[in-house]
């Protein structure tokens, strides 16, 4: 058999609504019992009995199996084999699918990816923030730190002056 002519196995739906259908006819066409057929032809013999009901086995094996045969036409006429397939097929697809089995709002996803990712930005502004701050404090001490240094260095010749100063003052007094 060639891949091009290979027909794929009937589906589980499709094979429970023949089955469901088969049992449903055969129930309906199998409702009379025998002792039920000779009650309802009482007036008659047993050997006419037995013809009779023999002929009513004939006519029910019959119509069973017309109306099988028509079932099948309507079923591929009407194509129910290939829509019960494509439903198998979405329901195994919607069972595969997480954010469907675990019933999740698309928009709640997106609402609580949102809400983390702004509440990330407001702590890591935070952050920045107070590092600039830090940044501004450390300058703020260099430059002290700076000046400090520039102020020390200048009062050894302040005081270098100021001892010339007292030296000149003690030569003039």
């Amino acid at each position: 058999m060639d891949q091009g002519s290979h027909i794929p196995p009937p589906g589980l739906r499709q094979l429970n609504l023949k089955k469901s259908f088969k049992l449903g006819v055969r129930s309906l066409l199998t409702a009379c019992s025998k002792e039920e057929f000779s009650k309802a032809f009482s007036t008659f013999n047993r050997a006419q009995q037995e013809v009779l009901y023999q002929l009513f086995i004939q006519v029910i094996t019959s119509l069973h199996e017309s109306i099988e045969e028509e079932f099948e036409s309507i079923c591929l006429e009407t194509q129910v084999a290939t829509a019960l397939d494509t439903v198998e097929q979405l329901v195994e697809e919607q069972t595969l699918d997480i954010l469907s089995q675990d019933k999740t709002n698309l928009l709640d996803v997106k609402q609580e990816l949102s809400r983390a990712k702004k509440a990330e930005i407001s702590y890591l502004t935070n952050v920045l923030e107070m590092a600039v701050e830090q940044n501004h404090q450390m300058r703020a001490h260099i430059e002290s730190l700076k000046k400090d240094k520039q102020n020390s260095s200048a009062t050894p010749i302040a005081v270098g002056k100021f001892r010339s100063w007292n030296v000149n003052y003690g030569q003039i007094s």
